[in-house]
């Protein structure tokens, strides 16, 4: 726009002076920028993306080939494009890297007529998530370089990667449950297997509850009774408020590496950004969450998420992947209106029992990111009217404060049993609790009890052990 400025100012000044040759040359200069700008925006509309990936899921460790393919499919040549294929900038450039690309995924092409492309690459996953693989951005101009048109195209695919999950060990030993029994207040549920006596039949009971052989032997039909269940699953409340993920170190990196990173991915020194919670103990919390649930399905026993992270798909398809913001306030301003509401509501996986149970929460959990929405608090204030009365809460908190403490001291004095895992990888283990640290005594000082997870070997032994009091 600015060389058609300078065009105009210079022809005008021409005409004003009279100069017959000089104003030849600007309308020349005038017809190049209106052709130019013509067939630039023409080359861009000429070209049709397909994008092809291996996978929809994957494990940690999996890889997926992606196949980027152009075709020209106008009637002219296209000079020249370039092709860039859009990942996660933060998955890639995060300490330790959450992702990892092998081969070219930017590339130059000149396409003549009908003529197709294909570029080819590798991403390997290296933590569980939620990872958007393309839009491409397709950019090309005029032979003079004054002109330059951009086109974002080809719908994104995504790549669902779930947790890691730990078989926990010692389900024989102190508890067969890993979060403890249950003492149920109310006879809600029964177990048909241990029978506890006969009463005379009533009105409504079903046939299988019938005791034949006491009502043949009295003339009047009688029913069984039996206990109550004592085995009733598991509510995990899991802690993603980012505030609640203090960073305890941040990660080195020497200068030189960091910039040959950074400018692998097209960014500045300035765009990095080192700090933040540890990768690494989110994905431990995470792991936690998905082992817990495991253990408590392969038991047949009914389990349920309560979170306040935030889902990324329901990010992404908030937020959208083409918004075109003019300016960097309408930018906040719409990041700041739009998502506000959505980062308050807790992500809730119901407490149930089916056989894709397993599936839906570790889907969640892989989805699952840190949200700066509820705190851990106010996740139980909202959500302990919901939460039901006959299984375990099993809060998973990284942080333990006065204020988490007093609140699951709460949930235990409504009724509910309570107990929570704490994730704390830099805590030194401790053997002897008779002198605790201050976390671990606000949870005795409420009656909660706890166990601590500090790597993934302590988490193999989180059933095998007996609960801190």
């Amino acid at each position: 726009m600015r060389w058609g400025w300078m065009a105009a100012g210079v022809l005008g000044i021409c005409l004003a002076l009279r100069m017959e040759y000089a104003v030849f040359a600007a309308y020349v200069f005038l017809g190049i920028l209106l052709v130019g700008r013509w067939t630039a925006g023409r080359w861009a509309e000429s070209v049709r993306v397909e994008r092809w990936c291996s996978r929809a899921a994957a494990e940690i460790g999996d890889r997926a080939s992606v196949r980027v393919t152009l075709w020209n499919v106008s009637e002219r040549r296209v000079p020249w494009l370039l092709v860039e294929e859009a990942l996660p900038i933060e998955a890639l450039m995060e300490h330790p890297p959450r992702m990892q690309c092998q081969g070219g995924r930017l590339t130059v092409a000149s396409l003549r007529r009908g003529e197709s492309r294909a570029m080819t690459y590798e991403v390997t996953f290296l933590m569980r998530g939620y990872y958007q693989i393309g839009p491409v951005l397709l950019e090309t101009g005029d032979l003079f370089g004054l002109h330059r048109h951009y086109r974002v195209c080809s719908e994104p695919c995504y790549v669902l990667v779930r947790p890691k999950v730990v078989p926990l060990l010692g389900y024989d030993l102190a508890s067969r449950r890993p979060i403890g029994e249950v003492r149920l207040r109310h006879r809600q549920d029964e177990d048909p297997t241990r029978i506890v006596g006969v009463r005379p039949y009533q009105q409504g009971d079903p046939l299988n509850r019938v005791h034949w052989r006491a009502t043949a032997r009295t003339g009047a039909l009688h029913s069984k009774t039996f206990e109550p269940s004592c085995v009733a699953g598991a509510t995990l409340l899991l802690d993603m408020q980012s505030g609640g993920f203090a960073r305890r170190h941040k990660a080195r990196m020497q200068d030189h590496e960091l910039e040959r990173r950074l400018r692998a991915a097209g960014m500045n020194l300035g765009d990095a950004k080192i700090d933040g919670p540890d990768t690494v103990w989110v994905e431990l919390a995470v792991t936690t969450a998905a082992s817990l649930a495991n253990a408590v399905v392969e038991q047949g026993q009914k389990v349920g998420l309560v979170t306040n992270g935030r889902d990324a798909a329901d990010r992404i398809r908030q937020e959208g992947y083409r918004e075109d913001f003019r300016s960097r306030t309408t930018a906040r301003s719409r990041m700041l209106t739009s998502s506000a509401e959505e980062r308050r509501r807790p992500v809730v996986v119901e407490t149930r029992w089916s056989a894709g149970q397993l599936d839906e929460i570790l889907d969640t959990l892989a989805r699952l990111e840190l949200n700066d929405g509820l705190t851990f608090a106010e996740l139980v204030a909202e959500s302990a009217s919901h939460l039901p009365r006959d299984a375990t809460v099993a809060a998973i908190v990284t942080s333990v404060t006065e204020e988490v403490a007093v609140v699951l001291g709460m949930l235990r004095r409504s009724g509910f049993a309570v107990t929570a895992v704490v994730v704390d990888r830099d805590e030194e283990e401790h053997l002897d609790w008779a002198t605790p640290s201050e976390w671990a005594g606000y949870l005795m000082a409420e009656g909660v009890p706890f166990r601590q997870v500090r790597d993934l070997e302590s988490l193999e032994r989180l059933c095998a052990e007996h609960f801190i009091r």
